[in-house]
């Protein structure tokens, strides 16, 4: 809850009042700069937490590979709490002690007597991440607090303290605590080799992780020198520094091929925040909008930086899964100009997944653009030796649209722009004897040909009307026309991108998707506006041709048979949604 920082207001309009309106010479800059030091200390935090889950989703240099579920996530969710705790105290401290004011910008003898405090560390955390640090009970930060002030107290009331001695001290311990929890080593063994007695002054990533797993070893917070001395250092430790090390990028068995939506979406993805993320993404809050000036640079970072990245890692029995983003926003996918650009990423992407010995590339979200690449078929085309397999998961997101229809109906309408999932849904429902209304002539002409082969051309029909009660609409809807669906029409989308919701009359499912399997690990985050636990149909096709072995190509025209990988899902522990939302 991003309220909770309104516990700040009443400190930093004080502070701000009393430097304006103080003398040029009485000014504390000490005191004015704690909130902005508060500010770049949860960006300092920030920074480590995506870095952090980048490097351990890529695999290179990962310590532990026991994974973070969405309890752990919830169980963290507010790690800034002590950095809003000591910010009050901060000021508490700055408005009570005289020898605080004023502080000097720099003194070398403030510095100098100013080391951090050997401590242990305990955590409810088996697996170390970022958030490890800072989540304790409030009796637990009030002691933390008081043993990591002994050396601010001590500069205080030597009055030898400054600004920068107290800036560093705190970044010092900020940084030393992120760079223990990152859960990737990062710190060369030639390091240590130059300087050998630095293996007593500052732990390592590996270090620190052993007492997570281990527990009753490596206690020493920054410094190990303790545990040398107390016998308390696990034996491991040095082997395990070098093993992380040699540690390379994994290859992974499936690769789910996704891109940013809006500008504000770089948040959710796993790599932004971890409490965003662990929710369906929705219409951007009114914090995002306020770190417009972070959104733009990161949108000026993913247009020079250019590259695919990695985004999640997920483990499904022995199956290893990645989630690769394609750094262009939903917008540009509809930009002629952009196209060349963005197939050269996708196919690249598919390349680099093809050389690590991938199975599978499934195309999520608008990379499988018939209009941009032809479902894939473009890079078939233009790489005709490719190993790995792509798919579309077209055959897939029908099922999951054809057992979410109610039984006994009869009738249905088709509504939006057609693609290969709604051609497909117009002949298996007529197959089934279930009239369809579309709306468009062309559309009817091109599905009449292929109908009359079979006999069913008759349950397919062109007709404005909205009196049918089960919709089935895709992309291109107008608000207009979802206005016109009569009150408790269900409309169910066969689209990537989900329906506005504007008709407060109508029950609306969420885009095809089902309920992971229970052996799916890693998960923490939700896949776009979709809940908890629930994945898309076209990502979880990848995942059952990666389980089922199944050697083909489903993208262009082509389609999997559509019973077949319906019964592969159920059978592999994904279960269908039943609850559709108003």
């Amino acid at each position: 809850m991003m309220s909770k920082y309104v516990v700040w207001a009443p400190w930093v309009v004080k502070s701000t009042y009393d430097f304006f309106t103080s003398d040029a010479k009485d000014r504390d800059y000490g005191l004015m700069l704690i909130f902005p030091f508060m500010l770049f200390r949860m960006l300092n935090n920030q920074f480590w937490i995506s870095l952090s889950r980048y490097k351990t989703a890529k695999g290179k240099n990962r310590i532990v590979d026991k994974t973070i579920e969405f309890d752990q996530v919830d169980r963290e969710r507010d790690w800034d709490d002590q950095i809003i705790f000591n910010g009050l105290l901060y000021y508490i401290g700055f408005y009570s002690l005289d020898e605080s004011k004023q502080l000097p910008l720099w003194r070398l003898d403030g510095v100098i007597i100013s080391p951090p405090p050997p401590l242990p560390l305990q955590s409810l955390s088996f697996s170390p991440s970022f958030f490890n640090p800072v989540i304790h009970p409030f009796g637990e930060h009030i002691a933390y607090f008081t043993l990591f002030a002994i050396p601010l107290l001590t500069v205080t009331l030597t009055k030898t303290g400054s600004i920068v001695a107290f800036a560093g001290y705190v970044t010092y311990i900020d940084v030393m605590n992120n760079m223990g929890h990152c859960n990737f080593e990062l710190i060369p063994k030639i390091a240590f080799s130059i300087f050998p007695p630095l293996k007593y002054l500052m732990y390592t990533p590996t270090y620190h992780s052993l007492h997570h797993t281990q527990f009753r070893t490596n206690y020493s917070l920054f410094m190990p020198f303790y545990d040398y001395v107390y016998g308390t250092l696990d034996k491991s430790t040095d082997t395990l520094h070098e093993k992380s090390l040699k540690q390379e990028d994994e290859a992974p068995n499936v690769v789910h091929l996704t891109h940013l939506t809006t500008p504000e979406s770089i948040y959710h993805i796993r790599l932004g925040f971890a409490s965003v993320a662990s929710k369906p993404y929705t219409s951007p809050k009114w914090y995002l909008l306020m770190l417009w000036p972070v959104t733009m640079i990161s949108m000026l970072i993913t247009w020079i930086y250019g590259k695919t990245f990695v985004v999640e890692r997920n483990v499904f029995k022995n199956l290893i899964m990645q989630t690769w983003a394609i750094p262009k926003y939903k917008i540009q996918y509809f930009m002629e100009w952009h196209r060349e650009s963005i197939n050269e990423l996708i196919e690249n992407a598919i390349l680099e997944a093809d050389v690590k010995g991938a199975k599978v590339v499934t195309l999520g979200l608008l990379n499988q653009a018939e209009e941009l690449n032809g479902s894939g078929e473009l890079f078939i085309r233009r790489n005709p030796k490719l190993k790995v397999k792509l798919v579309d998961g077209s055959s897939l997101a029908v099922a999951v649209v054809l057992n979410s229809i109610p039984k006994g109906t009869t009738q249905v309408v088709i509504r939006g722009n057609f693609n290969k999932v709604a051609y497909s849904l117009v002949l298996a429902l007529c197959h089934k004897g279930i009239q369809v209304s579309i709306s468009r002539s062309h559309n009817y002409q091109r599905l009449k040909s292929e109908l009359e082969l079979s006999g069913d051309q008759d349950k397919l029909i062109t007709s404005r009307s909205c009196s049918q009660k089960v919709w089935l609409v895709g992309d291109g809807l107008s608000k207009e026309e979802e206005l016109k669906a009569s009150k408790g029409t269900l409309i169910i989308p066969y689209s990537q991108f989900p329906p506005k919701r504007v008709n407060k009359d109508c029950f609306y499912y969420t885009t095809p998707a089902m309920l992971t399997a229970k052996h799916l690990e890693n998960v923490d985050s939700c896949e776009n506006w979709l809940p908890r636990r629930v994945m898309s149909a076209w990502r979880i096709a990848g995942i059952l041709h990666g389980l089922e072995g199944w050697n083909v190509n489903e993208c262009g025209n082509e389609m999997f048979n559509i019973d077949k990988i319906w019964q592969a899902s159920l059978l592999h522990g994904f279960t269908p949604l039943t609850t559709s939302f108003n």
